[in-house]
């Protein structure tokens, strides 16, 4: 089980009423972290969390999230799974900008985030290092500690009314509250109107499995190929092995110039085969999934080989969703309500009902003829715990007073 620990505070608007939280993501010693591909498994682990059914929980349905980025996040597309209506990228003052970090930053505007500056010293250092980014802004968050008081008014002038909305920082007493109050800013944070409260959310052991489960969604609700494209570009391994497998595929001989044309190219059905393999053997972190590879495989062709014509597409899917639960270390009904498939497979994996049920009870049956012959004719070369794990794995009850 993972266990990711969130602080997160008040951000209150100018009528007192509560506008966003600050999400400030901690390790295992409580120390500050972020969005970095230097902590990639941390990384991954926030994200799929964070775009969970844990988010409603944590924030309610409406409320804004300010997470911190720095140039590294914005750079590797890690933050491209957040819902940008959810979520306000919160740019630190110590970024480095180039014009990479520029580039994303505009990229990202395009594509509809919003952006805020976070611990503005007001100083004029400030203003020249930002200057160029005042256009794809759409909150300052003014570090009222930080900024000289004569700074701080010439900023208020600069935005005051503008596009840009302003926020007071580290509001620590009812004094300060009332001071900046008067100055008219549009929001307000600090430990006079919130202190930070740190939760606990369970993270999923595998991520990147949520994230490959929202791809096949994404095929399966028929959205555009641009989308797929996108959604593909967040994960650099994922983009790596669909490139090499298209690559070593004999049916096509081009060079290989965009993920759009592989995508094109193979067709939502074929990729959408790719993914269940590539689900299974490379993300399974399973001693025996090579195995439970080529029974996946081999029971998803049984089924499609069995299924009427309208069906036999269904079928496959069915017949390799079938076995999920065998590398998720969680509750498939989870896993099932999290990408609401068809409500044929669903009912399979869930209930064993519906109209794969006679064709995978049958494969199930032809599975372990076979592996009851396997299992006597090497009985003596088993381990006494490995026995006793699959059995209370099974549910088989063992008497401990036999043993």
């Amino acid at each position: 089980m993972n266990i990711i620990n969130i602080s997160k505070q008040k951000i209150f608007d100018n009528k007192n009423q509560l506008f966003a939280y600050e999400l400030v993501f901690k390790d295992s010693s409580l120390e500050p972290t972020g969005f970095s591909t230097k902590i990639r498994a941390t990384s991954q682990l926030i994200i799929s969390s964070i775009t969970s059914n844990e988010l409603d929980k944590l924030l309610g349905s409406k409320v804004l999230a300010f997470v911190n980025v720095d140039e590294e996040s914005l750079q590797k597309g890690i933050l491209d799974v957040l819902d940008k209506d959810r979520f306000v990228l919160n740019i630190l003052e110590d970024i480095d900008l180039n014009e990479k970090v520029i580039a994303k930053i505009i990229q990202y505007k395009k594509r509809g985030f919003r952006f805020s500056l976070e611990h503005f010293d007001s100083s004029a250092e400030m203003i020249k290092k930002f200057n160029r980014l005042f256009n794809y802004i759409d909150i300052i968050k003014m570090d009222v500690v930080l900024s000289l008081h004569e700074n701080l008014e010439k900023v208020m002038e600069k935005f005051k009314g503008s596009r840009i909305k302003l926020l007071a920082q580290n509001i620590e007493t009812k004094e300060d509250y009332q001071k900046y109050s008067k100055m008219g800013f549009d929001y307000y944070q600090g430990y006079y109107l919130d202190k930070p409260e740190v939760i606990e959310i369970i993270g999923s052991k595998e991520p990147a499995q949520f994230i490959i489960l929202q791809l096949i969604k994404i095929i399966k609700d028929n959205n555009s190929t641009e989308q797929l494209e996108f959604f593909i570009k967040k994960q650099p391994d994922l983009s790596y092995k669909l490139v090499q497998f298209f690559n070593n595929s004999k049916k096509f001989n081009v060079k290989i110039e965009s993920l759009m044309q592989v995508i094109t190219l193979m067709g939502r059905d074929k990729l959408l085969r790719w993914l269940l393999l590539y689900l299974y053997s490379e993300v399974s972190k399973n001693p025996a999934s090579k195995t439970i590879l080529a029974l996946a495989l081999r029971r998803a062709e049984k089924m499609e080989a069995e299924a009427d014509r309208v069906n036999k597409d269904k079928a496959y899917l069915a017949g390799m969703f079938s076995m999920l639960s065998s590398i998720f270390e969680t509750d498939i009904k989870e896993l099932m309500n999290h990408i609401q498939m068809d409500k044929d497979i669903t009912s399979l994996v869930l209930e064993r009902k519906g109209i794969f049920a006679p064709s995978l009870i049958k494969a199930e049956k032809e599975e372990k003829e076979y592996l009851r012959q396997i299992m006597l004719e090497n009985f003596d070369k088993l381990h006494t715990t490995d026995l006793i794990y699959t059995l209370e794995y099974g549910g088989v009850e063992v008497d401990k007073s036999k043993l």
